[in-house]
């Protein structure tokens, strides 16, 4: 890999505070490292450029794929998908009282929480354990 390649990397990294920009699992406490992922997708023309990259889990990454949008559960209408760069994680979700759940607070956060499936059955049970051990909940942004 370039050093150019490295170091814009390296900045996605260092700006999500090595977490998945979806979930926000961390990087210490995540199995694979985390990934770089096109925001528009490298398929519909998105580049490879700072602010159309972000660090996803290698979970969300796989799950989101192409996907720019999503249908919301509550009202069926498509709805577009969370921007990590131009949208601030707090206004459109937020952490269930025992830390476990991702819950969507408008129409993008639940159709991403259902689309990238950030309440699947693992990531709850751990991020539930995280916040009992006192490691979550994440630092707010």
């Amino acid at each position: 890999m370039s050093r150019a390649k490295e170091k814009l990397r390296l900045g996605v990294f260092e700006r999500a505070l090595f977490e998945c920009e979806y979930c926000r699992s961390p990087q210490d406490l995540l199995w694979a490292d985390l990934e770089i992922e096109h925001i528009q997708p490298k398929a519909k023309g998105g580049k490879t450029v700072d602010d159309n990259l972000c660090a996803a889990c290698r979970k969300c990454n796989e799950l989101k794929r192409v996907q720019t949008e999503a249908a919301d559960p509550d009202s069926g209408a498509m709805a577009p998908l969370y921007h990590p760069r131009t949208q601030m994680w707090g206004d459109h979700f937020e952490f269930s009282a025992d830390g476990g759940l991702i819950l969507g607070k408008t129409a993008t956060g639940r159709a991403t929480v259902e689309s990238l499936q950030l309440n699947r059955t693992r990531a709850v049970l751990l991020r539930r354990l995280w916040t009992k051990t006192g490691w979550r909940p994440p630092r707010e942004r």
